[in-house]
């Protein structure tokens, strides 16, 4: 299942001409600047906007096509949707919110949601008396009850503070594991993209600029608007290889040529896990390291050399460093480095990662 997203509409001072095809499963993340269309375009999605021209599907579920004349309405498109603020209804207890717009009452499935989002004990509660955080859950566990076949989130955590995002965030992580629901979110947070996303899609003026699994748009030219020297840095989608129970490590494999060592994360071999690397963590040596408190140290080769954000700091430079065939790690170093070790693409190095990110758990690791 896929879900397709093609129209063309002005509204005010922007012209939309979008071609998005997303995947039918997990969380789907739109980004970009204030301003560049990530809110027009899920309320195109859910009726809420009508396109003058396209057509959006949801795996075999025609929701527009501006050719053959369907435009089904907001209540019968079958799709849940979490805004800024919850709106839920005052006058109206949890338990009452939850059931709200519910035709056909399925007790297991309520309890598994209520279970899910840890709202059980609120269920008598009204929204006046409830935090921040508990209203987004209750908002999120009533767009689930309505059983859509797609969920769109706009920027659900972008009216909490900081502890409220904190608590808020390990159960969007459990979301997107245990129902099996393609959601599609709105933030304008790299850490929530981190923590959540396996799809990236940027957004700029009515356009999509590119789209692809996090990884690859993680990497591409297309953040680098977004990421300053400090926040370069490279992704990974490992799995655990085994754990090192005298030192509390775990080793995760990125490729079949490439491992890093974090620290210890709980999970059987196999368990996927995402890791990143900042590029400002990794050195680059000519000859293998010997005698170095770096735990890991990987042999590769350089892909490519070039100057990072120019604009911004002139003396810096990246370098890609191939891994494995479809695996590459970048390092940030300066032009007097780049000119010590002469280094050209092509060349056979060792790269020195100083630290790790589990950013799907929160665990920060420096393996020095």
């Amino acid at each position: 299942m896929n879900i397709e997203i093609q129209f063309k509409q002005s509204l005010g001072e922007t012209n939309f001409d979008i071609d998005l095809l997303l995947p039918g499963n997990g969380i789907s993340a739109l980004f970009g600047r204030s301003g560049a269309g990530k809110t027009t375009l899920i309320n195109v999605i859910s009726g809420l906007v009508t396109p003058a021209y396209g057509k959006v599907v949801v795996g075999d579920h025609v929701l527009f096509d501006s050719d053959k004349g369907i435009n089904l309405p907001t209540h019968k498109r079958k799709i849940g949707y979490v805004f800024q603020d919850s709106r839920l209804f005052p006058h109206y207890s949890v338990n009452g919110n939850l059931l709200y717009g519910v035709t056909s009452k399925d007790d297991i499935y309520f309890n598994k949601v209520t279970e899910l989002l840890a709202i059980k004990s609120l269920l008598k509660r009204f929204p006046v008396s409830l935090s921040g955080g508990e209203k987004q859950r209750v908002a999120i566990a009533r767009a689930l009850l309505s059983k859509p076949s797609l969920l769109l989130m706009d920027e659900p955590l972008a009216s909490l503070d900081m502890p409220r995002k904190r608590e808020v965030m390990p159960f969007l992580e459990e979301l997107s594991e245990q129902v099996n629901i393609p959601i599609i979110y709105v933030t304008h947070s790299l850490q929530e993209i981190l923590r959540l996303a396996q799809h990236l899609s940027i957004l700029d003026k009515g356009r999509i600029m590119t789209s692809g699994k996090l990884e690859e748009v993680w990497a591409s030219h297309s953040m680098r608007p977004w990421q300053s020297f400090s926040d370069h840095s490279s992704l990974f989608e490992g799995k655990i290889a085994g754990h090192h129970s005298k030192y509390a490590l775990t080793c995760v494999k990125l490729a079949p040529k490439a491992c890093l060592w974090v620290q210890k994360v709980d999970g059987d071999p196999e368990t996927p896990i995402r890791l990143q690397v900042r590029s400002n963590d990794v050195s680059i040596t000519l000859e293998k390291p010997v005698a170095t408190s770096i735990r890991n140290v990987l042999s590769a080769t350089v892909a490519s050399i070039e100057a990072f954000n120019p604009g911004e700091d002139k003396q810096s430079i990246t370098v890609s460093l191939r891994l494995d065939d479809d695996c590459l790690l970048w390092a940030t170093i300066t032009p007097w480095a780049l000119d010590d070790l002469n280094l050209k693409v092509g060349d056979e190095v060792y790269a020195q990662v100083k630290g790790v990110s589990v950013t799907q758990r929160d665990i920060a690791f420096s393996p020095h």
